[in-house]
């Protein structure tokens, strides 16, 4: 089953970012955040609320902030579900190269 609203969340590259950013520092605020990203600490905070929302980041108080991690489990469902998608897609693309192998074949016999 994929998870359409984990999947519209990883999907914004901003937010991939701050995943990456994330993954990398171990844990980060919106304020640190938005020292490496083109966009506003305000922007940051509300991509964060999206990372939020599908359970991929989890906030702590610190201090005036919120101190945000990775939920590693969340994101290891999400590539389970990428490689998923991945193995059907496959398939599927394997059975049309056979369809299409089969109508060359046919042309050429003609």
């Amino acid at each position: 089953m994929i998870d359409d609203d984990l999947w519209s969340a990883i999907g914004d590259p901003t937010r991939r970012r701050m995943l990456d950013l994330l993954l990398t520092d171990g844990a980060g605020t919106a304020t640190s955040l938005s020292q490496h990203m083109p966009v506003t600490r305000q922007a940051v905070a509300k991509h964060l609320g999206v990372l939020d929302r599908v359970g991929l980041v989890h906030a702590a108080p610190a201090g005036k902030e919120r101190r945000y991690r990775v939920d590693e489990e969340q994101l290891a469902r999400a590539a389970e579900q990428l490689s998923s998608v991945g193995t059907a897609w496959d398939a599927r693309l394997q059975r049309i190269k056979r369809i299409a192998e089969a109508i060359q074949q046919r042309t050429e016999e003609n």
